[in-house]
């Protein structure tokens, strides 16, 4: 039975998407929901927020079982965040789609038309989800920093974040991590972070990754700071004593400026590949646990009291 199911990782990114929003871009964010039976679904995971948005490529990924000999049908639904409310009723509806967690996973990718509740296009919008079948549990530890990065803000710095980028069969890149803005920092040190070797590289420790830097804005329009391609057998040799750094490029203020050098260094501190155990492998192997259990009872104190005092 254990061959019976396979643990996948799903991405995902939509284009053109509804823009629900009088003075900006929509915020979207997807749900994913799971069928089970009839018309009943139960949420199993929701993506972040990305701010100003047509076209959002998320970070969060959702890991679900996929059994081979059950069909499991999946909703994906995305919606523009209004408010800070778990509740996405109040929140605008840009569309979903619906299919087989089977489909999926037969080819890797799927791209459909987001629709609405009444079945008519939701715009021009579309959704992808990619499929990885996860079979490494080891990931990666960062602790990352830069300095002397662009200033970008006219009225103040930048505000830093980094993207990791993995290169899809077809040659195109794929965001697989984002991490957090660090507001006003020419400097920044990013808070440490993992990301499993499978989604950074597909365990390829020679497969090209790139990191992309820049600066957040709040109308969604990011400014670039640089870029630079690295792998995985490159960057595990960092450590804090000796650091792996690497020059940030801006493509196009290099080819205007001929004494052009770079907009900044981004040094990782840490880079270390470490096996990260599930609680089934501890069972598995041999680990021994003692469990405490305490029961309470619907006695008052004062009655338990006066019964210790009547022996």
């Amino acid at each position: 039975m254990a061959d019976c199911v396979s643990k996948v990782e799903l991405s995902i990114s939509c284009e053109n998407l509804l823009d629900k929003d009088v003075f900006s871009k929509s915020d979207p964010l997807c749900a994913l929901l799971l069928n089970t039976g009839g018309n009943q679904w139960v949420e199993i995971g929701r993506t972040e927020m990305v701010k100003n948005c047509l076209d959002p490529k998320f970070s969060k990924k959702f890991l679900i079982d996929y059994y081979f000999e059950q069909v499991q049908k999946l909703k994906f639904g995305v919606y523009d965040i209004d408010n800070e409310t778990f509740d996405l009723g109040d929140d605008d509806f840009l569309g979903e789609i619906e299919c087989t967690l089977g489909q999926i996973v037969s080819g890797k990718k799927l791209t459909r038309p987001l629709v609405l509740h009444n079945g008519k296009p939701a715009g021009k919008g579309t959704i992808t989800i990619f499929a990885e079948e996860v079979k490494d549990n080891r990931v990666v530890n960062f602790e990352v920093q830069a300095r002397k990065l662009d200033k970008k803000d006219f009225w103040g710095k930048s505000d830093p974040y980094l993207e990791f980028c993995k290169q899809s069969p077809d040659g195109k890149w794929q965001m697989v991590h984002r991490t957090e803005v660090v507001k006003r920092n020419l400097n920044p040190t990013w808070k440490p972070y993992k990301i499993p070797l499978q989604t950074l590289c597909n365990s390829d420790l020679r497969k090209p990754i790139k990191v992309t830097c820049y600066d957040y804005d709040n109308d969604g329009s990011h400014d670039l700071i640089g870029t630079f391609e690295t792998n995985m057998e490159t960057l595990q040799v960092a450590s804090h004593i000796s650091p792996a750094e690497f020059e940030c490029i801006n493509p196009k203020k290099k080819q205007k400026k001929r004494s052009y050098k770079n907009s900044g260094i981004v040094s990782f501190k840490l880079c270390q590949i470490v096996k990260e155990y599930s609680f089934l492998d501890y069972i598995m192997g041999g680990c021994q646990m003692n469990f405490i259990v305490s029961l309470t009872t619907g006695w008052r104190r004062s009655d338990c009291l006066a019964n210790s005092l009547s022996r």
